[in-house]
């Protein structure tokens, strides 16, 4: 299966950054990739966190949603849509609100990442679960102000065109250093993860690759992980490397910084023979 993760700088313009993502998404088809994976906030990268609140959508309405579902079905692409702020409701395991009034503006929202099959049908949702927080001195980061957690993971099954079935792991950015929310997707089945994110370039210089190789490696899995990559107009850098990475834990494409597409071949037979020849996930005893 051809898999594409799309690195994106985007900015403080949600209809430009739908532009940006549509013009890589069409790229990606065009070169044939089957499922194809936008990065975090790739409809926003706004001034300050609460601009996230303006552009907050109601699950299953609205613009964003709209062109996700768009473009899935006119590329004819299996389409991650990254993350975009959804409206919080607590329906079927959604992060909850906690506004005392339901009917009120949200104060903060869901980071919700949204999975379209070719059809253009929204066939899996997941809410981010893990919140950053970082302060160094320099920078401070605290999505809890603004964004809900997410309450419990999630997969999706995706039949390949060569007639194979993937069940594939959604997380999102942060939850990369939670090992055991992968750990729960190795033990539903899961061979490929996927993670969308906007690493700060700090942390992503330490930490990106080595997490994201990690994660492979001990569950045996192919990872996708789409990122933000640049200087964004709000003033934040992002560190980029977006990345595909097999089983045993060889970067199979990559992308240092700037808007493209990072495509590869994920090959199941390579997943088997890996999980085979080394069983350790047949091993494990906690």
């Amino acid at each position: 299966m051809k898999v594409a993760a799309i690195q994106m700088v985007s900015g403080t313009q949600l209809q430009a950054n739908l532009q940006q993502a549509r013009a890589l998404l069409r790229e990606a088809a065009q070169a044939g990739a089957e499922l194809a994976v936008l990065p975090e906030y790739f409809c926003l990268m706004g001034k300050q966190d609460a601009d996230k609140l303006a552009i907050a959508e109601t699950y299953g309405h609205g613009p964003i949603q709209q062109f996700l579902a768009h473009a899935a079905r006119e590329e004819g692409l299996w389409l991650v849509g990254g993350t975009l702020p959804l409206v919080p409701d607590g329906a079927d395991g959604a992060c909850a609100p906690d506004a005392p009034d339901a009917s009120a503006p949200p104060q903060r929202v869901c980071n919700s990442s949204l999975v379209f099959s070719p059809d253009g049908d929204c066939v899996a949702r997941y809410d981010k679960m893990h919140l950053f927080r970082f302060d160094n001195g320099v920078e401070h980061y605290d999505e809890s102000s603004v964004l809900l957690a997410g309450t419990q993971p999630t997969t999706f099954d995706l039949d390949a065109r060569d007639g194979q079935r993937w069940r594939i792991g959604l997380s999102v950015c942060y939850d990369l250093r939670f090992a055991e929310l992968y750990r729960a997707y190795a033990s539903a089945g899961a061979h490929l993860l996927l993670v969308p994110s906007a690493f700060t370039y700090t942390t992503g210089q330490a930490h990106w690759e080595v997490l994201l190789r990690a994660r492979a490696i001990e569950n045996l899995a192919f990872v996708v992980a789409a990122a933000q990559g640049g200087e964004h107009e709000n003033g934040r850098q992002t560190w980029g490397q977006s990345m595909l990475i097999d089983p045993w834990g060889k970067v199979l494409a990559q992308r240092a910084q700037q808007a493209g597409v990072v495509m590869a071949d994920l090959d199941f037979a390579l997943l088997n023979a890996w999980r085979s020849r080394l069983p350790a996930l047949e091993h494990r005893v906690l």
